[in-house]
């Protein structure tokens, strides 16, 4: 389940990368500095968060060990 989540999760990220990356270019080319700006926290957020949902499945792991020895 964890494994099928984090795939979609991944799948959002990189949208969200791919559509933040626009925004950044365009707010570049028309000299609009606010919304590159928005466009760089725009592709921040997203690879935090594939980051995050990357060691989803590592923690879940992890405490589903731990769990089977305090038993």
């Amino acid at each position: 389940m964890v494994g099928a989540m984090m795939t979609v999760c991944l799948i959002c990220a990189v949208l969200g990368v791919i559509i933040s990356a626009i925004v950044w270019a365009l707010g570049s080319n028309s000299s609009n500095p606010r919304m590159a700006g928005r466009g760089k926290t725009g592709v921040l957020f997203p690879l935090a968060a594939a980051v995050i949902c990357g060691a989803s499945v590592a923690a879940v792991n992890f405490f589903w060990d731990v769990g089977q020895t305090v038993g």
